[in-house]
């Protein structure tokens, strides 16, 4: 009778279903960025293929691989578990999301050097063991080389190092955007935080299991990790999937995108110390303020820095300074601010009897009700709805 090489339990079919979902979408992510030649699903394609092939070890252990001469080589011999490259590929899938000008370059290989390394260990042990040997030597204690604790342990300080790299890297953006755009809101991809929160969740119900499981080490006792390591894998790959989808289309839209590394500014290398004395910005505000009001660029939903100083014929750091230095402001807020003097003077002028709020805040150059509401507030510590009310009592 055909003996199947799988063992169908319920600890092993469970990790199935989060390994095959793993796996389907990271070609389809694959096959997305190889057709809309888009960076950051190829690099997100990697890391779903790590999460799942992660998992490897665990599934196929009970499915009772380990119990089988042949199987439990397979286990022994293939690093399956490839923790030292998952934090590198989340950190430049995070770089390739925010910076669509960003590439693989030559100094970047040097972050794969560790995984190489373990690459190159566990070559060794197959040609030793296998080859010239021919019996088990470093695989005399019977134990899988990826389950070690120094392995893992190691993995762990590797992700996490990578995710506070990430989180650097986020903030940068973060910082640009505000200072280039009027329409921060809409580029702060809330995916690569809520991702970024994820990740940090798999790192701490590591510590955590390995804190709380006295018998870490024995191979039945990390079920529950496993599993709740997968519940996550999973929300990271449907939520990263979808995101990546909403990505394509918004391209496809042909929208306009920023990309908030690539110009002649970098606020993160203090533009605040370039030699502007108080008589240039003084005269830059002027010229700055006569723009906004006598040609109402502000209107423009999608202006940016880089729109006002080719208006002003100068620089984006001229522009930029004047904004920090003069305005005491970012760009995004010192746009909104012209928009929400605007809004109120039409409030004022009774024009919410012929047009809805909204439609008043779309006119002013606003993009969306979620993006007028924060900026109003922020502005004048009133809700539109509340500040329209004290206008009517009057």
């Amino acid at each position: 009778m055909f003996d199947f090489p799988f063992s169908f339990g319920q600890k092993s079919s469970l990790l199935l279903i989060f390994f095959f979902h793993g796996i389907v979408f990271s070609f389809l992510l694959l096959r997305k960025g190889l057709v809309y030649n888009n960076k950051a699903s190829k690099w997100l394609s990697l890391l779903l293929f790590l999460y799942a092939m992660y998992i490897v070890p665990y599934m196929l252990g009970y499915a009772n691989w380990y119990s089988k001469k042949i199987t439990r080589e397979i286990l022994f011999f293939v690093p399956f578990m490839q923790v030292l490259l998952i934090g590198p590929v989340v950190y430049f899938y995070t770089k390739s999301l925010l910076n669509t000008g960003f590439r693989l370059l030559r100094k970047d290989y040097i972050h794969f050097t560790p995984a190489i390394l373990y690459a190159t260990y566990s070559l060794i042990v197959f040609i030793t063991d296998k080859l010239i040997l021919d019996k088990f030597y470093f695989y005399a204690d019977g134990r899988d080389k990826d389950l070690a604790n120094w392995y893992q342990a190691a993995g762990l300080v590797s992700m996490s190092f990578y995710l506070v790299l990430s989180l650097r890297y986020y903030f940068d953006y973060k910082k640009l955007l505000f200072d280039k755009v009027s329409y921060a809101d809409m580029l702060l991809f809330k995916w690569i935080r809520n991702f970024m929160i994820a990740f940090l969740s798999i790192l701490v119900l590591r510590v955590l299991f390995f804190i709380l499981n006295p018998d870490w080490g024995e191979f039945g006792n990390q079920f529950w990790h496993y599993i709740a390591f997968s519940f996550i894998f999973y929300y990271i790959t449907i939520t990263g999937y979808s995101n990546i989808i909403k990505q394509i289309t918004l391209s496809s839209e042909k929208l306009k995108v920023v990309n908030v590394f690539d110009d002649d500014i970098s606020v993160l290398k203090n533009t605040a110390n370039t030699n502007y004395n108080e008589k240039d910005i003084t005269l830059w505000k002027d010229r700055l303020s006569n723009l906004m009001i006598e040609k109402r660029i502000f209107e423009n939903p999608r202006l940016t820095l880089s729109d006002v100083a080719k208006e002003l014929n100068t620089t984006t750091k001229m522009i930029s300074s004047v904004v920090n230095s003069g305005f005491n402001m970012n760009f995004n807020d010192f746009v909104n601010h012209y928009r929400i003097e605007a809004l109120k003077e039409k409030l004022s002028k009774g024009e919410q009897t012929k047009s809805t709020l909204l439609g008043i805040a779309l006119d002013c150059g606003f993009n969306s009700k979620a993006t007028f509401n924060r900026a109003f507030k922020k502005s004048t510590s009133l809700s539109p709805k509340d500040y329209l009310e004290r206008l009517t009592e009057k």
